[in-house]
């Protein structure tokens, strides 16, 4: 019979205006891979800071017990003394430091009460070759690439002799192959007794290596699958409390009209690399059309992006864009804006929002000229219209003054997604539009982008997700080393075909 490492019982945790978590119980058997799941306030996250003392004993009611002892965490130092760490989707590492640096900092090796950095080496060497990570410890993290990254922050949570790692999000922003990696390692983590709690919003990953899946709904626990139980339409019907056949909605009326945005021969230089990102990019996107961008990380799509909508990295950029057949010149991302074009950013906590300042802050953050009655905001026209978007994209909040940084990801999502539309483009650049963002909201922003193409709206969508693409896209184009690699109607658009250009330079 399995053995109870982790029990929650009966945990209530509430936030000014709202029950994030309702009595929830959760147990966990020593040495699995349990997986947490649930819609975007869930209340995964919350639980989790919970279990790690982020949210210390005292601010909410319930119990929890390791390896059957009752714990009552007052910080996250407690929560890790019992043997628990926690990896979060916003790495915690300094980039500007060593990897052995970042492994022990805060636990120290020390030897007459001064660090001791040769035995600190070499320790780090033995946690890196734990994940698998074959790098110099004396290596920048900044210079190593997201995968790395995280492999180095999991290593740092095996040098406090952890006995339950959670992970929340862990491949959000990974590549097909280093999320490979981490599933990889955390099946070999498993065999050397390690518990793994994983959040986690791509399906195909909990199915592949999950022993058995809690769902959460609403702050509540709807029950735990055993690996038996599991399969994709059982795991969505209990998340979001309905069944969805189909992930990616039909459009009901497809009229693909004339073009709306053209580049030419469009070529972007970065000085800060001394690098050639796009060498001659030719593409176009027609009103009420939703155009794929694929490729690989390094490809050059966000740069592609970023370049057009007013470029506001500083590239050199050379080539011509015209939209409505007109040559235009955005030197910034305000002119952009003001001739129809928007760009929702890759990252939103960093881009695209400003998560100290409230919902109705946000959202009409790039439209304020609209607010305006002579030189004074009109205060109560930004609660109405603020109001308007959170009930059509059905943000989940008590109140547009809510803080963003209080939201889950996905309303955050809606946010950002609110923001642009306010804007009133006749393009829309959407980069990476559902990552870290459970299933039912994917739905709705699939559902939206729908009905913004039927209404005329051009959307260039890009995407790592090759479902997403070929759920989404009328027609993809396949960007690799900088250059368009080939171009595919929607309708003839394979994963194999697409990723046979994606690697061709």
């Amino acid at each position: 019979m399995s053995e109870t490492i982790l029990e929650m019982s009966h945990i209530t945790k509430e936030f000014p205006g709202v029950k994030a978590l309702d009595d929830v119980t959760f147990k966990v058997q020593k040495g699995e891979i349990h997986f947490l799941v649930g819609e975007n306030g869930a209340g995964k996250s919350t639980l989790m800071k919970v279990l790690s003392g982020v949210h210390p004993y005292g601010s909410y009611s319930g119990e929890i017990k390791i390896n059957g002892k009752i714990q009552s965490y007052k910080s996250i130092k407690d929560s890790e003394e019992a043997g628990l760490a926690i990896i979060y989707q916003e790495l915690a590492l300094i980039p500007e430091l060593s990897i052995y640096e970042n492994i022990y900092m805060g636990h120290e090796i020390k030897k007459n009460g001064v660090i001791d950095w040769n035995e600190t080496i070499i320790q780090a060497k033995k946690q890196l070759e734990k994940v698998g990570l074959d790098c110099d410890p004396s290596t920048i993290v900044k210079d190593l690439g997201t995968g790395k990254q995280q492999l180095v922050e999991i290593a740092k949570a095996l040098s406090k002799n952890v006995n339950i790692l959670i992970l929340d999000e862990p491949t959000s922003s990974l590549n097909e192959n280093d999320s490979d990696n981490l599933l990889n390692l955390i099946v070999d983590l498993k065999k050397q007794g390690v518990t793994s709690i994983m959040i986690s919003h791509k399906l195909k990953e909990v199915l592949r290596v999950a022993d058995n899946v809690t769902v959460l709904r609403d702050g509540k626990t709807i029950g735990t699958m055993t690996r038996e139980e599991l399969s994709e339409d059982a795991i969505i019907k209990n998340m979001v409390g309905r069944e969805i056949k189909n992930i990616y909605p039909k459009r009901e009326n497809i009229n693909i009209g004339e073009t709306t945005l053209e580049l030419k021969d469009w070529k972007v230089y970065d000085y800060a690399v001394s690098r050639q990102l796009l060498k001659g990019v030719n593409m176009h996107v027609r009103k009420g059309e939703i155009l794929g961008i694929a490729g690989l990380m390094g490809a050059g799509r966000t740069e592609l992006a970023l370049s057009m909508f007013g470029n506001p990295k500083g590239y050199k950029v050379e080539g011509q864009m015209k939209m409505n057949g007109k040559v235009v010149n955005f030197n910034t991302p305000r002119k952009a804006i003001e001739n129809k074009l928007a760009y929702v950013s890759e990252d939103r906590k960093r881009d695209g929002l400003i998560l100290e300042q409230d919902i109705k802050q946000n959202i009409t953050l790039a439209s304020l000229h609209q607010l305006v009655n002579g030189v004074v905001l009109d205060k109560n026209k930004e609660i109405k219209i603020a109001e308007q978007y959170k009930k059509d994209l059905k943000i989940k909040t008590p109140s547009v003054d809510v803080q963003v940084k209080q939201l889950s990801g996905g309303n955050q999502q809606k946010v950002s997604l609110a923001k642009w539309l306010m804007s009133k483009p006749e393009v829309l650049i959407l980069d990476e539009p559902t990552r870290g963002i459970d299933v039912g909201a994917k739905f709705e922003i699939y559902t939206l982008m729908n009905k913004l193409v039927e209404q005329g709206m051009s959307i260039i969508m890009i995407s790592s997700e090759l479902p997403e693409v070929l759920g989404m896209s009328d027609r993809v184009y396949v960007v690799s080393g900088g250059v368009i690699a080939g171009e595919i109607d929607g309708k003839d658009a394979t994963q194999e075909n697409i990723m046979k250009l994606a690697t061709e330079n």
